[in-house]
């Protein structure tokens, strides 16, 4: 049993991977940052319990790893370097920054996405993992026109902005890493939300379009007609300029595909619309969704001479954004359709775009909680004695890493006992691939055997936990796992 180490998992994209290599039994390791009200495992543990809510239903708990693609060796200590060198056997590096323009080439994006891109690549070398994928984006385009191949990369093209260049530098480095077998690279379009909730996190592209020309709605006075401002909002585009969109459930749903299915791996996958939509049908969705009427077009150029007040802070705060409204170039999406034939892109329409619209609108561009969200029983802070004690003894030649252990639920994760004949020794973190048998059970069960209000026997007979796979007995196996559980709870 191998885990796949996954950056980037609390960002959207990120959120949307983990669900998905979870509801599949991936074995999944994270790697996360702490912020300042939320430990690593608090962040996850949030959005994990967000996803049990909208399922209704609980979900295994990955291996998390807290550390930081921008530093060397992504901040981790030696201890878990070394977990992941034997644990790991794949990365999905999915983290990235969306900063489009930069001060410096020390500042964002280069930092996250070339320098952190890197350190990702140097800790797969050290640690022996040569199984990469890697999320780039299909703007590594640039500028350019016409037909992209998902075979082309560096074509000489210009760039709109820096985002692009440093995801175009980031996907060299990749495929130049000598010491992985080939990556398998996924280049997404514009990201939306998802297509049948609704549900984002984050608000760039389409939706820093929708959240400013709300706020405009708002904030300045409209005529009998509707106007903002009472005048027209002259925008410097023709209206058929293209942009491709895609629902973030879909993205994630074919990358999960190509990521469980090896045959698919080693190429590269755009990951795009078949029907882009055009800026025309944008800006008649801004007025249906958040009333922002009288918007024209007076062609692709330079901004009138005498803007109004309403146009000024158009321009102003969609400045960042100015490159992204462009015509986009027609993608090649051969690997894709002929990875997950099964799995089409969900219509990006008018319809779709309204409800995703009035959800974001309704809801009012949330930010995630950053409020810790603690279990009601902690498995990890219970077996922490003796994951500290596997770490204080030396494993012989007759010791077995015998049986993993997989507690879903909130508080949950998973676990490999280690024992000396017939004797508990310690506990380490992750199941590893040498276990004979694997112990699956809830962390309410779990919490249930820890308080003494159940014994072993009894979860295995009446269902609560599950055993499979074989090396003893069931009654052996109980007899291992009361010991597990005679720690005190704190």
């Amino acid at each position: 049993m191998s885990y796949h180490l996954l950056t980037g998992a609390t960002g959207l994209l990120g959120n949307y991977l983990l669900r998905d290599l979870l509801l599949q039994n991936i074995p999944v390791a994270v790697l996360v940052r702490p912020n300042r009200k939320q430990t690593a495992r608090q962040r996850i543990e949030a959005a994990l319990c967000a996803w049990e809510i909208e399922l209704g239903k609980s979900l295994p708990r990955p291996v998390v790893l807290e550390g930081d693609i921008a530093q060397p060796d992504l901040g981790l200590d030696a201890v878990n370097i070394r977990w992941a060198a034997e644990y790991c056997s794949a990365v999905i590096h999915n983290a990235a920054s969306l900063t489009f323009h930069s001060t410096s080439r020390e500042g964002e994006p280069w930092r996250s996405n070339i320098g952190g891109t890197q350190n990702v690549l140097d800790f797969c070398r050290n640690t022996g993992i040569r199984k990469f994928h890697h999320v780039s984006t299909a703007y590594v385009a640039g500028l350019r026109q016409g037909r992209v191949l998902e075979s082309e990369l560096d074509v000489g093209q210009r760039f709109s902005n820096d985002y692009e260049c440093s995801k175009l530098q980031a996907e060299t480095l990749v495929r130049e890493a000598d010491f992985l077998d080939e990556p398998t690279v996924f280049r997404p379009a514009i990201i939306i939300g998802d297509s049948q909730t609704g549900m984002t996190t984050t608000y760039h592209g389409y939706y820093a379009a929708l959240q400013l020309v709300h706020t405009l709605v708002r904030a300045l006075p409209t005529n009998e007609t509707g106007l903002v401002g009472g005048e027209k909002t002259r925008l410097t585009l023709t209206g058929n300029e293209t942009k491709h969109l895609v629902p973030v459930d879909w993205v994630s749903a074919v990358m999960a595909h190509v990521i469980t299915h090896a045959k698919w791996h080693g190429k590269t996958y755009h990951l795009t619309p078949k029907h882009p939509v055009t800026v025309r049908l944008i800006r008649d969705v801004l007025e249906q969704s958040a009333g922002f009427y009288g918007a024209s077009f007076c062609g692709s150029g330079q901004r009138p001479d005498d803007p109004s007040e309403s146009e000024m802070l158009f321009y102003e705060h969609i400045r960042v954004y100015n490159s992204y409204w462009k015509m986009d170039p027609e993608f090649d999406m051969t690997n894709t359709e002929l990875a997950a034939p099964n799995l089409p892109c969900p219509h990006v329409n008018r319809d779709l775009l309204v409800k995703l619209s009035r959800i974001a609108i309704d809801s009012g561009f949330p930010t995630p909680s950053k409020k810790p969200l603690d279990p009601e029983f902690d498995a990890e802070v219970h077996l922490q004695p003796l994951i500290e004690q596997a770490g204080n003894v030396s494993l012989g030649e007759a010791d077995e890493r015998l049986l993993g252990l997989e507690i879903v639920g909130h508080g949950g994760g998973q676990w490999q006992l280690v024992v000396r004949g017939d004797e508990l020794i310690g506990v380490e973190t992750g199941v590893h691939a040498d276990r004979l048998a694997t112990c699956q059970l809830d962390i309410s069960t779990y919490a249930a055997l820890a308080n003494g209000k159940t014994t072993w026997q009894q979860a295995f007979l009446n269902g609560a936990a599950q055993l499979s796979g074989n090396g003893r007995s069931m009654t052996e196996y109980a007899t291992i796992l009361e010991q597990l559980v005679a720690q005190p709870v704190k």
